[in-house]
């Protein structure tokens, strides 16, 4: 008997080669979605402890929900007009040196993330910087640069509402009342911003000239129907009205008008709050935990809640230690001055890495070492200031 040898059918072949792209695109994906694709294991792992009942309803805080949804959705309409990228320009514009204009990109990035929070300041304002130290031949600055306005990001979101994911979370759920919230966070905020003034007067006063021409300009109609919408979103933020009317009308108005906005909503970041809404709840009903996590608050809140952001992140610190104490004060301190330190310990820290080693690749290593040590010093002195404002 003879035998043919087999020979790998057309079909077969293209089969393989498929499952080989289709892994590689969901590898892509869970690399770009790190942080989501934690919180879901984490989500499905603590639902094999609890399994799925009526009880789950109550995990989620859709009032934040809502209300991220509906900053998001507004600050991506206002980032398709160039709204943010002409205003930075205009003020960047202004000033005449190396030193000066990273303050001014620093302090638009700090006053960004209080109006559209951390993420989005990052997303909004690194470009510029990208674009002043490399048209102006200052690229060994962009370290430097980039972190300071990572650290920007972070601690100047902390003193509104709205300026941290965290910060709405914990403000929703506690109900905490505005003016307290503001209080809180004032001293660490003021210190917050001499501290990054005194790292940037370390800079050299080289003369920039930057001399292009932007060539956006605004849309008059739509960037007051943006700024209205805002505003509307700000509004429910504060509580003045329900949140309901937010989730209506700013989503129909954007799809009649700028639908890309709607679709360039961060949903994996959504997603993310609703695995560690589940997460949370889960670990809460589980007694060893309950007890363990119950036992170290009681003990120092702030400390504790971190050194919690170091390891798993300042939101899903937020979302899971508020399950185990009632003192907000030392938690909302903990989550937003612990948003410093490690590189995971703020998703938005996570942007500014990304977006730096894409214009410098080879020099990770290097970015980490100074991003650490600027971070945790960051991280150490505020964490003091913290502790004698809350004895």
């Amino acid at each position: 008997m003879i035998y043919q040898k087999q020979y790998p059918s057309r079909h077969t072949h293209h089969f393989w080669e498929s499952l080989y792209h289709a892994l590689l695109l969901i590898g892509g994906w869970i690399r770009k979605n790190a942080v989501l694709s934690i919180a879901f294991v984490a989500a499905v792992a603590t639902s094999c402890m609890v399994p799925p009942d009526t009880a789950y309803l109550s995990y989620f805080d859709f009032k934040t929900l809502t209300c991220l949804f509906c900053v998001l959705a507004v600050v991506c309409a206002l980032k398709n007009i160039r709204f943010f990228t002409i205003l930075a320009r205009k003020i960047v514009d202004c000033t005449g040196n190396l030193r000066m204009a990273s303050i001014a990109l620093v302090y638009i990035t700090f006053i960004g993330s209080m109006l559209i929070a951390n993420d989005m300041a990052l997303l909004t304002f690194l470009p510029l910087g990208f674009f002043v130290l490399s048209s102006t031949g200052k690229e060994k600055y962009m370290a430097f640069v980039f972190i300071m306005q990572n650290i920007a990001a972070n601690l100047g979101g902390m003193l509104t509402p709205f300026g941290n994911p965290q910060n709405l979370y914990l403000y929703t759920k506690f109900a905490i009342p505005t003016g307290e919230f503001m209080r809180i966070m004032l001293l660490p905020f003021l210190a917050s911003i001499a501290l990054i003034t005194v790292c940037c007067l370390f800079l050299p006063k080289d003369t920039l000239s930057i001399r292009e021409e932007c060539p956006y300009k605004l849309k008059p109609k739509r960037t007051i129907l943006y700024l209205i919408l805002f505003a509307l979103s700000i509004i429910i933020v504060f509580r003045v009205i329900p949140y309901q009317i937010g989730l209506i009308v700013i989503p129909l108005v954007l799809f009649f008008v700028d639908r890309q906005a709607l679709r360039a909503v961060d949903y994996p970041l959504l997603l993310t709050f609703v695995c560690f809404f589940i997460f949370a709840g889960n670990m809460a009903r589980i007694p060893a935990v309950s007890h363990l996590f119950s036992s170290l608050l009681e003990k120092n809140t702030l400390v504790f809640s971190v050194l919690s952001c170091q390891v798993i992140s300042n939101v899903p610190s937020a979302i899971l230690l508020s399950q185990f104490t009632t003192d907000y004060q030392s938690l909302l301190l903990g989550v937003n001055i612990g948003g410093t330190g490690t590189l995971i310990a703020s998703l938005a820290s996570l942007i500014t890495f990304r977006q730096y080693t894409e214009h410098n690749p080879g020099k990770a290593g290097k970015y980490i070492l100074l991003f650490s040590a600027f971070n945790f010093g960051f991280m150490i002195l505020l964490t003091v200031l913290a502790s004698f404002l809350i004895r």
